[in-house]
């Protein structure tokens, strides 16, 4: 096997292992630890059942142009989870404001309105954290770095295809 066909290889696996560890890790920790999703966290989860949906069908025409299209769509269906986890981490952090669906910053002209109305899982509150990251911080940083390697690597199986 070239090396070219082995990085292909390895990102057609990333593409399907990624964001399917990462969903089987967020169900492990809602319903196993009782960290109950926010909204937030739901957007995040979105794009990483579209990656998986992508990667099954790129591993399934793998070696065809579609093959490597869709593993790049499970790519940017990644990056894009990434994306709104950073955006998350940033409200769970303090350094914007969220939708406010999401996150409360005053009681309104009603309070008593406002707090029978609020949502039950705030979104900027992180449920868990290890070494001051959340898991949206941790699912920026792992899906942004996987969606960014995965590219690379389909690149190099596009470099060794033109020569």
């Amino acid at each position: 096997m070239t090396s070219a066909k082995s990085a292909a290889q390895r990102a057609y696996l990333l593409a399907l292992a990624v964001p399917t560890a990462l969903i089987a890790a967020v169900y492990v920790a809602q319903y196993g630890f009782g960290l109950a999703p926010c909204e937030m966290c739901w957007w995040q989860r979105y794009p990483h059942f579209a990656a998986i949906a992508f990667a099954l069908g790129g591993l399934a025409s793998r070696g065809t142009r579609l093959g490597r299209a869709l593993v790049v769509l499970a790519a940017l269906a990644i990056g894009i989870s990434g994306a709104l986890g950073a955006f998350h981490a940033g409200v769970e952090y303090g350094w914007w404001q969220g939708p406010t669906a999401c996150s409360s910053t005053s009681l309104g002209n009603d309070p008593l309105a406002s707090i029978m109305n609020a949502p039950l899982i705030r979104c900027d509150t992180p449920a868990w954290t290890m070494f001051g990251i959340s898991l949206a911080g941790f699912n920026f940083l792992i899906s942004g770095a996987s969606a960014v390697l995965i590219l690379v690597l389909i690149g190099r199986r596009s470099k060794g295809l033109s020569r």
